[in-house]
């Protein structure tokens, strides 16, 4: 970005929430608590009445035995552990509390010495829709040690959009203009929903991500150094989407529409629960249309002289489908937990291009002048059929865990395209000349099955251990025929370009992770991942076949010091992964619908290693928080996209190979400020060093990357709040191209109706100007182009979501998932 003033002003805003915050966290007089002096030591654990879990970072407080001034205060720890020292002999009460449970006041006697409280419980806040409701709002983003959590919920910006909006104003996380994910420099990453991989991921990232109403969605989870009981992924980190669900009694729903200029939906959820029974459904559909136009401009370096390409595009992309889950809970007693699922989804999309393409210089005999009517079709259907058995202990045996768990999953992506091709003397179209058609038939089956214990030797030491086996199988059937009218009466199959591919991957794994209190304020963990993986993959009638096996010891550290003032942590951790490319990198299918320009997948593909060391502080209190991070990721095989000319066709090939070291440095920042109970403002920075070097070809590129975001929210009354977001980034780099940044910010006014039972949103995105232009550089030896795309933004749109039933609390339990993250995925190439 070249705004200097605005990128200035939104440093300022982060620096000063962080001195905000230090400041609000030592001002506030009415809620300090009053000195005292002692020798007695209050120390307890705080956990969930029901799932007799840790709830970590509450509040206790010490109360005198009659009044409200607080004597002294502190917060758990991410155990849910908690210390009171230099404390006067006496009578007390002490009170326990977070958001979303009833405080818990109980009467305590502090002696001279330690007093061991135990186990302290919380239980559920009750809430009922439609009548007095009781709830506590948890904060837009909420930082954690291991992770940071955008409550996308209590973000109004987001009522009628999509996934990928969702995901472009978490911090950290970088949405380019197609709707590719980054976090912190890299696309390497593992997405999850639930918890678990879905089926409807293994495609086309970018159309996936349209696929799930914003509406559904409770929050985004950031896990930027994941342990080892996590599958070996390579380099980024894990995002998690949390979709809302129902765990209380009763039963209760929501129905939802959204109408705008890019995206329409229809979404709906009934969930229901009795003693031992729980029902969650949900239902959507969605339509979308995504106008652009692009335009390519490229140099070749020929012996025989420079040629020059020229390509204008006009597209309208649309796109529609739904999407379904059924989950089924029985909970046969307080010890033992059942739960079935199944989800699937259908979309469709059509995309018609028109093209314009000159070639000339060179080769004489390449000279090319012609237009394209290219039609392009694609579905994707997929289901994933999930089943969890886990087993807990009772109050005498808290945080003590067996689960087993399995999942089937199957995706089936139909591709196509037509296209029709004219001569052209100018760039209107002149009679037909050549046809084309290509399909291609991809599917992706999986089969998880996973145990997992967790054993407390005592309140600060626990032991994770589990294993899992994934088998993974891929297929590709593609075909194309053409049809050259000079010299053809009917359409013939083209061999070269036409081939059967199956790959088959089988992981084994074990991991363990000991965690460890080392002192009173510091804490430990350790543990290691043993992954063993095998491949064959197989061409018809190809003698290419080829069988790998390997085996990967994956360790993992972190240690977190708890400092003086309570809530401030500060903790360092290293992790070794793997990733293994999927499909999308894999599928050697050649996508030639503009022949100068062609894109497939290398089934050739090793798996990558990345190493990360991350350093991160993070402190909060009642108004303020603040997350700040560096981190170093080193990739030694790095999968990396690059291009190489064909000289005899005069085009470009896009594939990936393992050809580079990827290191990446970076800085990050959160902070947010809660002045007054009525308004909620955040913001973000982060600032990510890419460096990249391939010996194969001969190159070294790098580029320092800013990506900044700013949240603000104002309830004026019971019945408006507004709501704003702004954010961007300054670019990207890869081995071989550069690419310009980005600008999105959005402004929501909500209006709740009919007793808080619904609401209505408009929301216009950036509105300011219809779209924005974007530049993509790429330099080789052999050619030199630039790729300007222009996308229309402009967006608005009006959401109704209402809310009906009842519920209250009970029947909350935590449930064990599968989580898949062992897939490098591709874009939305």
């Amino acid at each position: 970005m070249k705004q200097t003033f605005t990128r200035t002003l939104a440093l300022g805003l982060v620096l000063g929430l962080a001195s905000a915050g230090a400041r609000a966290q030592t001002a506030s007089p009415a809620t300090t608590p009053r000195p005292v002096a002692g020798t007695g030591q209050l120390r307890g654990l705080v956990q969930d009445s029901t799932t007799h879990k840790p709830v970590e970072y509450a509040t206790v407080i010490l109360l005198p035995a009659a009044g409200t001034a607080p004597l002294a205060s502190t917060t758990c720890d991410d155990q849910g552990r908690f210390e009171l020292k230099k404390l006067p002999a006496g009578n007390f009460r002490l009170q326990v509390s977070f958001v979303g449970y009833r405080p818990h006041v109980l009467p305590v006697v502090v002696g001279s010495d330690a007093t061991a409280l135990g186990v302290l419980t919380l239980q559920a806040a009750a809430q009922k829709l439609g009548e007095v409701t009781v709830v506590g709002q948890k904060p837009l983003v909420e930082s954690k040690p291991d992770r940071l959590v955008y409550n996308a919920e209590q973000d109004g910006t987001n009522a009628g959009g999509t996934a990928a909006d969702v995901l472009r104003k978490t911090p950290l996380l970088n949405v380019d203009v197609d709707g590719n994910v980054q976090l912190r420099g890299t696309s390497n990453l593992r997405i999850l929903v639930n918890n678990k991989p879905s089926a409807m991921l293994n495609g086309n990232l970018a159309d996936a991500l349209k696929q799930i109403p914003a509406d559904q969605i409770k929050a985004i989870e950031v896990v930027t150094s994941p342990s080892a009981r996590y599958d070996g992924e390579g380099s980024g980190g894990v995002i998690n989407i949390v979709l809302k669900k129902n765990t209380l009694e009763g039963t209760n729903g929501s129905v939802g529409a959204a109408v705008g200029n890019r995206n329409q939906s229809l979404n709906g959820s009934l969930n229901t629960r009795r003693g031992k029974l729980g029902l969650n459904t949900r239902l959507s559909s969605f339509y979308n249309t995504y106008p652009y136009r692009s335009s390519l401009d490229r140099t070749d370096f020929g012996p025989a002289g420079n040629g020059q390409l020229t390509q204008q595009t006009t597209s309208n992309s649309q796109g529609g489908g739904g999407y379904g889950q059924i989950e089924l809970t029985y909970d046969p007693s307080p010890l033992h937990s059942l739960t079935l699922s199944a989800n699937g989804n259908l979309y469709q999309n059509a995309s018609p291009q028109a093209v314009f393409t000159q070639y000339t210089g060179g080769l004489p005999a390449l000279d090319t002048l012609y237009a394209r009517d290219i039609n392009q079709r694609s579905q994707s259907r997929s289901y994933d059929l999930n089943a969890a058995y886990t087993r807990t202990f009772g109050p005498d045996h808290p945080r003590r865990e067996w689960s087993v768990l399995a999942q089937h999953t199957r995706n089936t992506n139909t591709s196509r395209y037509a296209l029709s091709q004219y001569r052209a003397p100018t760039i209107e179209q002149g009679p037909l000349e050549y046809q084309e058609r290509s399909s291609n038939l991809a599917r992706n089956l999986e089969t998880t099955l996973q145990t997992d214990y967790t054993h407390p030797f005592s309140e600060k030491n626990t032991l994770e251990v589990g294993a899992k086996a994934i088998l993974r199988g891929v297929s590709s059937d593609y075909g194309l025929d053409t049809l050259l009218l000079a010299r053809q009466g009917d359409f013939a199959r083209s061999p070269r370009r036409s081939n059967a591919f199956d790959y088959q991957q089988d992981v084994g794994a074990a991991y363990g992770t000991f965690n460890m209190a080392a002192g009173k304020k510091y804490a430990l963990s350790l543990g290691a991942r043993l992954e063993y993986t095998h491949i064959a993959g197989e061409f018809s009638g190809a003698a290419t076949d080829f069988t790998n096996s390997y085996l990967n010891v994956l360790p993992s550290v972190s240690a977190t010091r708890t400092l003086k003032e309570p809530g401030h942590t500060l903790r360092l951790s290293y992790s070794r992964r793997i990733q293994r490319p999927n499909i999308y990198y894999l599928n050697p299918y050649v996508n030639q619908s503009t022949p100068n320009s062609v894109y497939y997948g290398n089934p050739e593909l090793s798996p990558e290693l990345a190493n990360s060391t991350e350093l991160t502080y993070s402190t909060f209190g009642k108004k303020t928080s603040l997350n700040a991070s560096a981190y170093v990721r080193y990739v030694g095989n790095s999968i990396e996209r690059y291009n190489r000319y064909n000289e005899a066709l005069a085009r470009s090939e896009t594939t990936y190979g393992n050809l580079a070291t990827n290191t990446n440095y970076g800085l990050s920042f959160y902070g947010s400020l809660k002045p007054v109970q009525a308004v909620n403002l955040s913001a973000n920075l982060s600032l990510d060093y890419t460096r990249l070097n391939s010996r194969a070809l001969d190159r070294t590129t790098s580029l320092l990357t800013a990506n900044l975001g700013f949240n603000g929210s104002w309830k004026i009354n019971k019945l408006y709040t507004i709501q704003g977001f702004g954010g961007g980034s300054t670019g990207g780099v890869q081995l071989q191209s550069r690419y310009t940044g980005y600008r999105y910010y959005s402004l929501a006014l909500k209006r709740t109706l009919l007793n808080e039972k619904a609401d209505l949103t408009l929301n216009a995105s950036n509105f300011l100007s219809p779209g924005r232009e974007f530049r993509t550089e790429t330099t080789t030896d052999q050619f030199a182009s630039t790729s300007v795309s222009y996308q229309y933004q402009r967006t608005v749109r009006l959401a109704f979501n209402y809310r009906f039933g009842q519920v209250s609390a009970g029947g909350q339990r935590q449930r064990r998932s599968i989580r898949n993250d062992d897939s490098k995925g591709g874009g939305s190439s």
